[in-house]
């Protein structure tokens, strides 16, 4: 498992030579988001305005959002605001979603959300939901004659366009000195990816949990996982983004639910075999399994986050703008999208006042 002090400074280091499919997305950047609406609320000290509805699109990935989910603790913690739980299968459709306005928060894997803010997606970074580990990798069947990447020559290989996972099978073929199109590599959401597993359709597929758990089950074997990428200096992360207006209109909405993913951290850490029960049926799949893939992510809290090293402080941005200004100059080289922006841009888009809040 990568370490809780694994910084993100080595990030994206490999190459790859076809084009992410969400920079073709041609995203449209008006934003209908944000409840007009708004509910007062009477605490302590004054009256604090609070968002009617929080559209959440979230994703299927054993972290502290989807924990949060299973045991109401957001609705536990915003009392009176509707939380609308809205899922999605990939970051480049949560991407989409967010350029729609259908969504407020969303979850986005590293690699999706470097281009996000590099195609103007007015969102920013508020919450680094996991580091990704053995969770996602890419699996073969044992009946495919794959042994070694060498094999993977003329296979159908499938996985998300524009993920974590796509980054990371064309960064370990370029690893492996394969060519992209020495393969046959289709896009396919998870559930598809599962469905085409089963009926034969595909000879493997780079995916997270709890699609990769299913395959692997199935007559499925791990040629590499994104942990070992990692040792190799390819990190890859789960992230959680906000709609820059609906951050900067609803500050306290946001802390609240920042506290009720530190709280669904401190669950895990404290008593694992709690969480993985609560998590499972958001799964699909037993408890035991569930911690399985729970132990393969790096779960941080609010206040490992508002170090350096991650999100920072309101007056001293952290290293993931750096790393995710890094990567998206990275993508520049490889023709999948046509210019990076300054580092400015990405330490607008870095919300750490929600950690920091929720940290103390």
């Amino acid at each position: 498992m990568v370490s809780n002090q694994l910084g993100f400074k080595r990030l994206y280091r490999r190459q790859f030579n076809t084009l992410l499919g969400l920079a073709s997305l041609g995203l449209a950047l008006t934003f209908s988001g944000c409840s007009s609406k708004t509910v007062e609320t009477a605490p302590t000290s004054g009256t604090v305005s609070m968002p009617n509805e929080i559209r959440v699109g979230y994703q299927i990935i054993p972290n502290a959002e989807l924990l949060a989910k299973s045991q109401g603790l957001v609705e536990e913690n915003l009392p009176g605001v509707k939380i609308s739980w809205i899922q999605y299968s990939s970051g480049g459709d949560v991407n989409k979603a967010m350029a729609d306005g259908e969504i407020d928060l969303g979850l986005a894997g590293s690699v999706p959300v470097s281009t996000g803010v590099a195609t103007e997606l007015p969102y920013q970074v508020y919450f680094i939901h996991d580091i990704i580990g053995d969770n996602e990798a890419l699996a073969v069947k044992t009946d495919s004659g794959i042994v070694r990447f060498e094999d993977l020559k003329g296979k159908k290989i499938a996985v998300p366009f524009g993920s974590t996972t796509h980054f990371s099978l064309l960064s370990s073929l370029k690893q492996n000195g394969i060519e992209p199109g020495q393969l046959e590599i289709i896009d396919m959401a998870p559930d598809q990816i599962l469905s085409a597993w089963q009926k034969g359709e595909i000879d493997g597929s780079f995916v997270w949990h709890p699609t990769l758990g299913k395959m692997l089950e199935d007559n499925g074997i791990v040629l590499v996982s994104a942990k070992q990428l990692a040792d190799e200096g390819i990190i890859t992360a789960d992230l959680a983004v906000v709609h820059q207006n609906f951050a900067s209109q609803y500050p306290e909405a946001m802390s609240k639910y920042v506290e009720a993913l530190d709280k669904a951290v401190t669950l895990y850490r404290s008593d694992p075999k709690a969480a993985s029960e609560a998590i499972s049926s958001e799964l699909g799949l037993t408890p035991e399994q569930s911690l399985m893939a729970m132990d393969e992510l790096v779960w941080l809290s609010a206040e490992d986050q508002a170090s350096a090293k991650y999100l920072g402080t309101p007056n001293q941005v952290g290293a993931l703008a750096k790393v995710l200004r890094e990567s998206a100059e990275f993508m520049v080289t490889q023709g999948a999208i046509e210019q990076a922006p300054d580092l400015e841009t990405y330490n607008k888009a870095i919300y750490s006042a929600a950690v920091n809040s929720a940290s103390k």
